[in-house]
C-alpha cells in the first residue's frame, strides 16, 4: 500500500490532521506514507516516523513561470509512484488538480465547495455539521478507508535532539515556563499587545518562579519586544528565533500556553499541554484547541464569530478589545494556579 496525503498548509491544519497519519500507519503497518507539504512547513514533519518521504509544494517559487519546468518535474515524480490511495485534506482547487494527477486507483477528499475540488475525488466526504471540529472532519475519511478512529496514538513524537537543542542554546532546565503567542494571521485575531504585557505584570507577581517565552515568526519580534520590556529579567523574546521543530520543544517544555487563534494553539493541543485561547472572529467549535475547548476564553457579541479577518463592528475589534487582561488571569490561575507558601 503507497499512501499520499494532500495537506500543504497552513501549520495548525497540518497540526490537526497528523491524527489521519498516525491512524493509517497504525493500520496499514507495510505502508508507505508520503505528505504533500509546504516547503515552509517541512520541518515540522522531517524525519517523522510514520512518513516515508515528504513531497514539497513550492508555493512561491512555481509561481513563477521560469520555474514551471521544477513543478512538471513534482508532477511526473507523483504520477511515477503510482499511489494505491491518495487524501486530499486541503480540498483547494490545486491540491485537487495534483492529487488528481498523482492518483492510481483511489482517490478520496473533503466536500468544500469553495473552489469545486469535490469534483475530482472519487468519493467526497462532507462535514457533518457547521460546529463540527476540522480534527473530527479529517478523522472521517478513514471509516471511508476501513480504518479505525480511536485516541491510542502520539500526536507529536518527542524529537530528542532538538529538545536538547533548545535546552543548550536558552538554558531551559530548572524553571518553569508560561509560553505566549501574541501574533496572529489575521490582525483581528490578535489581542492587543498592551493586554499581553498587563497579564505578564499580573502573572510575574502571583508565580515568582515563573518565566516567560514569547513565540512568534519574525513579523511578531515587535510584539515580543513590547511584553518582554514589562518584564525584561523574565520574559525571553523567541520571535523569529526558533525553527518550527524549536517552537514545538518549547510548548512541550512549557506548563501553559496563553494564545490567540493560531497555528501554535493546535501544537500545545497536540500534545495535551494546557492553552488558555483567546477567541474572537473565529467559532472555536470548529478550529478551537482540540479537547480543551473549555479553556477558550471569548465574550458574546452579536456579530461573534463572523469568520471574517476584517472587522465591521461599530466598535472595532472589540471580541477581543472587549476581553479584560484581568478575565484572562482569572482563567489563567484555574489552569495554572498560584504556588503556595511553605
Amino acid at each position: 500500500m503507497k499512501i499520499l496525503i494532500l495537506k500543504p498548509s497552513s501549520l495548525g491544519d497540518v497540526i490537526q490532521a497528523l491524527p489521519v497519519l498516525r491512524l493509517l500507519k497504525q493500520h496499514f503497518r507495510e505502508g508507505e506514507i508520503f505528505w504533500w507539504i509546504d516547503s515552509a512547513l517541512a520541518p515540522l514533519l522531517e524525519g517523522d516516523p510514520d512518513l516515508a518521504g515528504l513531497v514539497r509544494f513550492e508555493r512561491r517559487r512555481w509561481a513563477h513561470p521560469q520555474n514551471w519546468p521544477e513543478m512538471l518535474g513534482s508532477i511526473r515524480w507523483l504520477r511515477d509512484q503510482k499511489f494505491d490511495l491518495v487524501i486530499d485534506l486541503q480540498c483547494l482547487l490545486r491540491s485537487a488538480v495534483f492529487a488528481w494527477l498523482a492518483r492510481q486507483d483511489f482517490l478520496i477528499g473533503l466536500d468544500e465547495a469553495r473552489e469545486g475540488a469535490r469534483a475530482f475525488y472519487d468519493v467526497v466526504v462532507p462535514r457533518r455539521s457547521f460546529q463540527t471540529h476540522a480534527v473530527d472532519w479529517y478523522l472521517s475519511v478513514l471509516p471511508r478507508l476501513g480504518v479505525p478512529v480511536h485516541p491510542h496514538f502520539e500526536w507529536l513524537p518527542a524529537r530528542p535532539e532538538v529538545a536538547g537543542a533548545v535546552q543548550s542554546k536558552w538554558q531551559t532546565a530548572g524553571t518553569r515556563w508560561i509560553a505566549l503567542q501574541p501574533g496572529a494571521r489575521w490582525d483581528n485575531k490578535r489581542w492587543p499587545v498592551d493586554y499581553f504585557a498587563r497579564l505578564v505584570s499580573s502573572l510575574a507577581a502571583s508565580h515568582p518562579d515563573t518565566r516567560f517565552a514569547v513565540l512568534g515568526s519574525q513579523e511578531d519580534k515587535s510584539l515580543g519586544e513590547f511584553i518582554a520590556r514589562e518584564e525584561p529579567s523574565r520574559c525571553v523574546n523567541l520571535c523569529g528565533a526558533t525553527t518550527l521543530p524549536e517552537m514545538v520543544e518549547w510548548i512541550r517544555l512549557s506548563d501553559l500556553l496563553i494564545t490567540n487563534d493560531t497555528g501554535p494553539m493546535h501544537v500545545a493541543a497536540a500534545l495535551g499541554k494546557p492553552v488558555v485561547a483567546l477567541f474572537g472572529p473565529t467559532e472555536p467549535r470548529r478550529t478551537g484547541p482540540y479537547g480543551q475547548l473549555q479553556n477558550v476564553v471569548r465574550i458574546d457579541l452579536p456579530c461573534s464569530p463572523c469568520l471574517k479577518s476584517t472587522c465591521h463592528f461599530e466598535k472595532l475589534n472589540e471580541c477581543l478589545r472587549g476581553l479584560s487582561p484581568a478575565a484572562v488571569f482569572e482563567r489563567v490561575k484555574k489552569i495554572s494556579p498560584s504556588p503556595q507558601p511553605v
